[in-house]
C-alpha cells in the first residue's frame, strides 16, 4: 500500500501549530498594558526628577523596557525550549552606562518588573503595584524638608577674615557645621560650613564677602556629595 502526500502534509509542521494556538488577542492586551504602565512611570519620573541633568532618552528607554521585557516574557511563557534558548541569548549582553543616581536604579527595576508582570498576565498586580509604587515615590518627592542643606564655602586669606567668617554664619545659623578647612599656599584658607537654609534667604552671602581679606563665597546645593 502506498503512502501519498497531501498538500496539508507539506505544510503540517510544528511551527503552524504554534501559529494557529498564538493568540493575539492576549498579546494585544499584555502590551498594551505594559505601555499603559511605561508612560505612567514616564510620567513619574519626570515629576520626581530630582538630578542636575535630566535624561528624556532615559526616560524614554523606560517605556520600551516595560513593554520589551514583556515582549520577552510572552515568549519564554509559551515554551520552555526557547526560555533556555533566550537565557543563552540574553547572557550574552552587558550594560555598560553608568547609574549616578540611585533612583534611577529603582525606577529601571521598575519597568522591569512590571514588563515581567505583564508578561506572565498578572495584569491586575501590574495594574496596583505600578499605581502604589508611583504614589509613594510622588509623596516622598513632594515631602519638602523645612531646612534644606546648602553648603557654604569661604575663601580668605588670614586668620581674623576666618575668625569673623566663622562668627557670622554661626550668628545667623546656630546649628551650621564645619565640614572641612583646608590651608594652601601663604596662608590661603576655604572653609566649608554645611547649613540649613530658610525661606531662601541669601543675604548673608553679600555681608560675608565684604568682609576684609575674604576672596571669595560660594552657596551650592548639598545633596550629600561633596568632592573637594
Amino acid at each position: 500500500m502506498e503512502n501519498t502526500v497531501t498538500f496539508n502534509d507539506i505544510f503540517k509542521s510544528s511551527f503552524i501549530d504554534k501559529a494557529t494556538s498564538f493568540s493575539f488577542t492576549d498579546v494585544f492586551i499584555a502590551l498594551s498594558i505594559a505601555l499603559v504602565i511605561g508612560l505612567f512611570i514616564y510620567l513619574v519620573y519626570k515629576k520626581t526628577f530630582q538630578g542636575v541633568m535630566y535624561s528624556r532618552s532615559f526616560n524614554v528607554s523606560l517605556v520600551m523596557l516595560a513593554i520589551l521585557t514583556t515582549f520577552v516574557i510572552l515568549a519564554v511563557t509559551s515554551n520552555v525550549i526557547l526560555s533556555l534558548g533566550m537565557v543563552g541569548a540574553l547572557s550574552i549582553v552587558r550594560f555598560r552606562t553608568a547609574i549616578k543616581d540611585p533612583m534611577d536604579l529603582v525606577f529601571l527595576f521598575w519597568a522591569i518588573g512590571a514588563g515581567i508582570v505583564c508578561g506572565a498576565g498578572l495584569i491586575p498586580l501590574a495594574l496596583v503595584g505600578s499605581t502604589i509604587i508611583g504614589i509613594v515615590l510622588v509623596l516622598f518627592v513632594q515631602h519638602k524638608i523645612a531646612e534644606a542643606p546648602y553648603i557654604v564655602v569661604v575663601n580668605c586669606d588670614s586668620n581674623e577674615a576666618e575668625k569673623l567668617s566663622t562668627e557670622k554664619i554661626m550668628q545667623v545659623f546656630p546649628k551650621c557645621k564645619i565640614k572641612s578647612k583646608t590651608i594652601t599656599g601663604s596662608n590661603n584658607i576655604e572653609i566649608v560650613y554645611e547649613i540649613r537654609l530658610k525661606n531662601n534667604e541669601t543675604g548673608f552671602i553679600d555681608e560675608l564677602n565684604h568682609i576684609d581679606r575674604v576672596n571669595n563665597v560660594s552657596l551650592v546645593s548639598f545633596n550629600g556629595d561633596y568632592v573637594l
